[in-house]
């Protein structure tokens, strides 16, 4: 009887410790410098839209702590083309941003003739959030909705003086 009751609490020993090891996915946030010298700060994540496309997201600043905020939402070059200006909605629970479409201020983003990268000002949201909630984006005519989780919301926060 000892042993039968060893035997079925081994693998759930070891279950148990290997969970215990796993650690939760989560963005990084990167400092780098760009090609001018000037000091960048992102988080970068990719994600899927509930139709399972994939978008990569990177929330940035250029310059030093406080400077401008965006986020870059990114595409496939060739399976999407991306028209601007077009607002990003976000929403998360009963609350509603509109972030304005910045992408023609790039100069890279309005030669690039793949039109596959949008950019938003992620200021106004970021001065509104209180806490890492999910958020739900909705960039009309490309998706309807991209879950974004807790753990990149917390590294999007960070960004303002990280």
């Amino acid at each position: 009887m000892k042993s039968l009751i060893s035997l079925l609490l081994s693998p759930l020993l070891a279950l148990t410790l290997w969970l215990s090891l796993l650690t939760p996915a989560q963005a990084l946030v990167h400092a780098h410098n760009d090609e001018n010298g000037t000091p960048v700060v992102r988080s970068l994540e990719s994600l899927r839209d509930l139709d399972y496309q994939s978008w990569q997201l990177v929330a940035y600043r250029e310059g030093p702590p406080g400077g401008p905020l965006k986020l870059r939402i990114v595409g496939y070059p060739g399976k999407v083309r991306l028209d601007h200006p077009t607002s990003l909605q976000v929403r998360s629970g009963h609350f509603l941003w509109e972030l304005a479409d910045v992408t023609r201020a790039n100069p890279q983003l309005a030669v690039d003739g793949r039109a596959a990268a949008a950019e938003f000002d992620l200021a106004p949201l970021l001065a509104d959030l209180r806490q890492d909630r999910p958020l739900r984006l909705v960039l009309p005519g490309v998706f309807v909705e991209l879950p974004v989780p807790p753990f990149v919301v917390a590294e999007w926060r960070s960004l303002p003086m990280a």
